[in-house]
This record gives C-alpha cells, structure tokens and sequence, in this order.
C-alpha cells in the first residue's frame, strides 16, 4: 500500500522540443484572449475597403516577409490582399555572399528607402496597409506605416509590444511602428522571439513569431471573409490546384488570376 503521506516526486524537465511546443501553444492561448477584438477590428478594415475595390497591402522585411506570404498568394486567400515584397529586404537564404544577408540587414536601416518603394505606386482612397515587424523599431518599417498614414490610408501593425516598447527607436524622429498605426496587434511575442534556453548556450533558440504571426494572418484572413459576405461581397479564392483533374478548381484558379488583375488596375493608371 502506497504511503500516502510520501512526498510527491518532481515531474521530469520537459525537453528542448517540448518546452518550445508548450510555450507556443501559451502563447497562442494568450493571442486569442488578448487579440481577437484587435483581430476583428482589423478585419472591419480590410473587409470595407476590400468591398469598395481597396487593396490592403502587407508589408514586412526579411523574416516577416514570410507573413506576407501566408496571406497571399496562399490557398484559400481571396482577391484584395496584396504581398508588398522587396526583394532586397528579404531574399537573404544565401546568408553569405550574393543576395546574402548583410545587405537586407543594412538597407532595413536605410532611412528614405521605404520612401522610394510608395513611390510606385498609385494608391487609391480605399486601400489599407498591415505592417508585419516582430522588433517595430528599423526604419524602413516606420517610415512604410508612416507613408501610408501620410496618403490616408489605415496602418494595421503586427508587432510585439514587449520588444517594441523596451527597446529605443532606431528612426531619427524618435518614432516607432505602434507610434504609426492605427490598430496594434500584439504578436504576444518575447524581446528577441526566441523562447528555449539551452545550458552551454549563450543566446536563446526557438523564435515563435512565425507560430504566433501565422495564426494571426488566417484568424485575419477568416474574420475578413466572413465580414466580405455580410457585406453581400463574395470574395474571389484561390482554390487548392492539387486536384488533379478537376475542372472546377482549374476555372477557378483561372477566376483568381483574372480577379487580381483587375483589381491592381488603380494602382498604375
């Protein structure tokens, strides 16, 4: 018969792996309670100016680049999301060498480079733009939210206010990403992102901005679906294509290209 007044044994450390699946999955618990009303409010915006022919523009350099492209291009994402993706601020897979990483990390730095990029473009009165930047402080992230606010258009920011608001503004004007955006959606996110420490290592590993930035996008994306069809606004979507020999979906991929098209017409006239 067991002793019930034995002492409890100490559970057993959880490993690297697991203790990085944990604190993600805390994480995402924390984005829903904290985020969902900043997530919807969001979503009012990229629906009413989607419904009206806007464009909203996602924008982010190197890693958050990433985010850009989980909206769009992405099956199940609809016509009016727009990826804004420079090449230069984000083509680093390289690391060394050519189209390595030393010049995106430079040029994120570069004030007046994101004032050039809004330069080509036309941008109508109903687009919008979401700003993606885990830090919130490089200048070519202000000034992107910056010039948006300065032609009209609603800045949507997702950022970690932890790391943004602990750490100083990298702009001359003293401004960061929450300071230029209109609605602020907190990616939850530690200064640094990364979650795991590892005994003989000097610098955490395990970054969650990708795990918590994603899950923000497709709660974004849904909540601005069904907010479109309310509006009596059927979105245009990009089906899955990896049926093969369906028709369906080929007609529809077929409607998506045309779709977009149009839709970027304003933009160059």
């Amino acid at each position: 018969m067991s002793d019930s007044n034995a002492p409890t044994a100490n559970p057993p450390a959880l490993d690297a792996a697991s203790r990085y699946w944990q604190t993600a999955m805390d994480l995402l618990g924390k984005l829903r309670e904290n985020e969902s009303a900043n997530i919807d409010a969001a979503a009012t915006v990229c629906a009413e100016r989607i419904a009206k022919g806007g464009l909203v523009f996602l924008f982010g350099n190197g890693h958050s680049r990433m985010m850009c492209e989980e909206m769009t291009p992405r099956q199940g994402c609809f016509v009016g999301f727009v990826a804004f993706v420079e090449l230069a601020l984000s083509n680093h897979a390289s690391i060394v060498g050519a189209n390595g990483l030393r010049a995106p990390l430079y040029l994120e730095k570069y004030e007046g480079y994101s004032k050039e990029l809004l330069k080509s473009f036309r941008f109508g009165p109903n687009d919008a733009f979401i700003v993606i930047s885990t830090s919130g402080i490089r200048p070519v992230i202000v000034e992107m939210a910056a010039g948006a606010q300065e032609r009209g258009l609603p800045v949507i920011a997702v950022v970690s206010r932890k790391h943004c608001e602990n750490s100083p503004p990298a702009h001359s004007s003293g401004k960061k990403l929450i300071d230029v955006a209109d609605i602020i959606i907190d990616n939850q996110c530690p200064p640094g992102d990364c979650v795991v420490e590892l005994d003989g290592l000097d610098w955490r590993t395990g970054p969650v901005s990708t795990v918590t930035g994603g899950m923000i996008i497709n709660m974004l994306r849904c909540a601005t679906a069904e907010k479109l069809l309310a509006l009596g606004h059927k979105p245009i979507l990009l089906p899955s294509h990896q049926f093969v020999g369906n028709q369906s979906a080929a007609d529809q991929l077929e409607a998506f290209y045309e779709g977009y098209r149009k839709s970027l017409k304003h933009l160059y006239e």
